[in-house]
């Protein structure tokens, strides 16, 4: 028996050209290099230039993929882009990539903070496998620069910008996990949880974009345990162990976060992707940026199977299974 599964065709990402040094911030709130190196991991972020927006880091991540896979943008039947910071309230900033490259059918964005290219990867999937497209193009981009508060040391120091673009496109599997393409995806949320992590503003309350605001520690702790605990049901469900994954490709958002999650998930970290200490947390960029910065560099190969997880604002988080 066959199935159809969402193969990967080709990745891309962009970084904005500014990139900010930790020593910066030493200006601004009472931190230092050395505190956010051994709390983070992180050493360095970009952030988008004046006038830069969200749709620009998008279409170049977008222009990327569409290189990397060798297909024209008018072979993309739908663009879904993942972002909590999308150019205007509406219309969808993935309307702007869809224009941009010239391609058809349908766009949206879905918002699901850090966990947002978990959702937007499960919803390609199923509309592949359901046979609503064929060829669609998974987008993760955030200015998280233009949220934060430069006097919250807490927050500022975490986030950069970026963006992570994809290519799915739906071919014949035989349903066993030796196929190529999404395995499998597992997403969970939990409303309860929303003032660990939050902006605080918004359309309908403040009328502004607010600022970010979170209880770091108290983030720590159900990230671990949510995403060890989501990693084991997906490769459960698949019928595989952490002993069949060639690398683990996890949101970007602490080092400490990364290699706890991957020890739980029983990964050593010579199999875990690291772009945290460049990057910074970027979102629901920073999956999609690890991704393609290592399929690049070539650690990713053909037929490598990829544990992906992330955990984001809602809490939500998710993870997925994709074999290369």
């Amino acid at each position: 028996m066959t199935v159809t599964r969402a193969v990967a065709l080709g990745c891309g990402h962009y970084l904005p050209a500014r990139i900010v040094e930790n020593a910066e911030f030493a200006d601004q709130v009472e931190t230092s290099d050395q505190w956010i190196r051994e709390r983070t991991g992180i050493e360095r972020r970009h952030f988008a230039a004046e006038g830069e927006a969200t749709s620009d880091l998008a279409i170049a991540a977008a222009r990327a993929a569409l290189a990397h896979a060798g297909i024209e943008g008018r072979e993309i039947d739908a663009i879904i882009l993942a972002t909590a910071t999308p150019d205007a309230t509406f219309p969808a900033t993935a309307t702007q990539v869809q224009q941009a490259i010239g391609a058809g059918g349908f766009a949206f964005d879905v918002q699901a903070v850090c966990a947002g290219f978990m959702y937007a990867l499960a919803t390609a999937d199923a509309l592949i496998r359901g046979g609503q497209a064929r060829t669609i193009m998974v987008i993760g981009a955030e200015t998280f620069s233009r949220i934060l508060d430069f006097t919250d040391r807490r927050t500022c120091v975490l986030f950069g910008d970026g963006a992570g673009a994809l290519i799915l496109r739906a071919e014949e599997g035989t349903g066993g996990n030796g196929d190529r393409g999404v395995l499998g995806v597992k997403l969970r949320s939990d409303g309860a949880h929303r003032e660990l992590l939050y902006v605080d503003g918004g359309p309908s309350t403040t009328g502004k974009a607010g600022k970010v605001r979170m209880e770091g520690p108290e983030v720590f702790k159900h990230a671990v345990v949510k995403l060890a605990d989501i990693a084991h049901e997906v490769m459960e469900a698949a019928g595989v162990s952490g002993a069949d994954v060639a690398w683990m490709v996890p949101h970007q958002a602490n080092l400490r976060i990364i290699a706890s999650t991957a020890k739980k998930s029983g990964l050593p970290m010579e199999k875990v992707v690291v772009t945290v200490q460049e990057h910074g947390n970027t979102s629901a960029a920073s999956i999609p940026l690890a991704l393609s910065v290592a399929v690049a560099d070539g650690r990713i190969r053909r037929g490598d199977l990829l544990l992906m997880e992330g955990i984001g604002g809602g809490l939500a988080w998710g993870a997925a299974l994709l074999r290369w």
